[in-house]
């Protein structure tokens, strides 16, 4: 393969990592939304993913076009195949943001007094936001063992989602008027789970381009 191809392969991964960026802050800037009760950090997620979109389209269009100038084969074409899937992740990330900004406007989060001390969630959001990181770093350098360290680390943000889930509940028993609340909360844990799937899958795609080995329905 020409080291032009090496050039262009470099910077497209550039651009992934830029990508990776905007989706760590879209993070933290949701959670903090909801910690500082601070509406105007949820309008920054929402232009970010403005930004994510038109960035994911660049990344898939000079996927495409390495594929077609270059027509790499064997590692060289697993790791193009995966920067398209883990663009899609990214994008994913970013839209999870944006669902959990919307649960916040819509449920009243940011106005009404707070439900409950806000510990496991931001918890939670860390944990996947480190995730994320660790994910596109096994990207970097080519680690399984660091892709995998990720994979485990969902364990925990599983455990937290079912806990806060188990002790919303109970508000929503005690008394009915706290549904709104219970209910912003709940759907903001399962956002913050499923930016944690979504690190999952990047950690699995790196997998797959070391080994050229499928793990995502293994146990």
């Amino acid at each position: 393969m020409p080291k032009r191809f090496d050039e262009d392969l470099a910077k497209l991964k550039q651009g992934l990592l830029v990508m990776g960026g905007m989706a760590e802050e879209m993070i933290r800037k949701t959670v903090r939304a909801l910690v500082d009760r601070n509406p105007a950090l949820i309008r920054e997620v929402l232009e970010t993913e403005k930004k994510m979109d038109v960035l994911q389209g660049e990344v898939d269009n000079e996927t495409v076009r390495l594929i077609g100038v270059y027509t790499p084969v064997a590692g060289n074409l697993r790791v193009l195949l995966m920067i398209t899937r883990i663009n899609a992740e990214l994008e994913r990330i970013g839209d999870q943001a944006v669902a959990i900004c919307h649960s916040f406007e819509n449920l009243h989060l940011l106005v009404e007094p707070p439900l409950k001390p806000l510990e496991d969630l931001p918890r939670m959001a860390a944990i996947g936001e480190e995730m994320l990181r660790r994910a596109l770093d096994a990207f970097l350098s080519n680690s399984v063992e660091e892709s995998m360290a990720v994979i485990h680390s969902d364990d925990e943000v599983d455990r937290l989602n079912d806990q806060i889930f188990r002790e919303l509940l109970t508000y929503l028993v005690r008394d009915t008027r706290n549904t709104e609340r219970a209910l912003g909360l709940i759907l903001a844990a399962k956002g913050f789970e499923s930016i944690a799937d979504h690190a999952v899958n990047i950690a699995e795609d790196v997998v797959y381009i070391v080994h050229g080995e499928d793990i995502r329905h293994v146990k």
